[in-house]
């Protein structure tokens, strides 16, 4: 029996998903993948025999249905699922507006939902599967100026993927969430990086903050997403996958300095904590 494997990808015209795509193609398995369009996509991404290319608009559930069940009728399986889509967002809390917040929580965080529920019914019915969920470093440690909505989506992907873990383990299905530092994709540049229509001045700290990350960092990030993604795939195949991948050197020093200091404040008012049980 052929033991490639079907993965479904969403936000595969560039970045890590492109490349998720590309690697994936050339190791024989199958793949299929959604970006909000689909001439950008097959102009990215090419064809093969063994490439299913949607259109896809994951705030839309029907859409994402149709989707996921056009993957199972090419393929005839679902194994992998990796929610990838999702852009960053710049700004204060005070800078940004209701509907820009919601915007962003609409891809992020509601998009990926849609497509986990379209998904499980095949991968719990099947009795197997992976769900990588993308989230940053930035849904773990929110110490990042400007980021303030967008670290919350990304929290958002995390706490929901810990129950989701906990939901489908009877299942035999695996749930990984992936936690990237900074690496050297277009994260950072316009179409992927949303600022605020109306700023505030007075927020220093954030101005100096979009400054460098859209001038100093951009284009000399650590990270190498392509081995960033042959690691990811990698895990799709160990028999413990993690629930929690850091990648990168920065990300995991941030994510060692969070939990120290989480340690040291619980260590500093642990009497008041615990004063206020019966």
């Amino acid at each position: 029996m052929s033991t490639n494997k079907t993965w479904f990808i969403t936000g595969a015209s560039k970045g890590f998903g492109l490349l998720f795509v590309q690697q994936l193609l050339a190791k024989g398995d199958n793949v299929a993948a959604t970006s909000r369009s689909i001439a950008d996509l097959e102009t990215a991404a090419g064809t093969h025999p063994n490439f299913l290319p949607l259109e896809v608009d994951l705030t839309n559930e029907q859409n994402v249905a149709t989707a996921i069940n056009a993957t199972v009728d090419k393929f005839g399986k679902l194994d992998v699922v990796v929610n990838n889509a999702g852009y960053g967002l710049l700004g204060t809390l005070e800078e940004l507006s209701d509907a820009e917040s919601r915007g962003n929580f609409e891809v992020n965080v509601f998009g990926l939902l849609n497509v986990i529920r379209q998904a499980m019914t095949h991968l719990r019915t099947q009795g197997s599967g992976h769900i990588f969920n993308i989230s940053s470093i930035g849904g773990f440690t929110g110490n990042f100026p400007g980021f303030g909505i967008y670290c919350a989506t990304k929290f958002a992907v995390a706490g929901l993927s810990e129950s989701l873990a906990a939901e489908v383990k009877e299942f035999g299905i695996n749930v990984t969430i992936v936690l990237p530092g900074y690496f050297r994709t277009s994260f950072l540049e316009a179409g992927s990086l949303a600022v605020p229509k109306n700023t505030i001045e007075a927020y220093k700290s954030t101005r100096e903050s979009q400054e460098a990350h859209q001038k100093q960092i951009n284009g000399n990030q650590a990270g190498d997403p392509e081995k960033g993604v042959a690691e990811i795939i990698k895990v799709a195949d160990a028999p413990n996958p993690p629930l929690y991948l850091f990648l990168g050197s920065d990300a995991v020093s941030l994510a060692h300095t969070k939990i120290a200091a989480v340690d040291t404040e619980i260590a500093e008012w642990r009497s008041v904590s615990v004063s206020t049980d019966f």
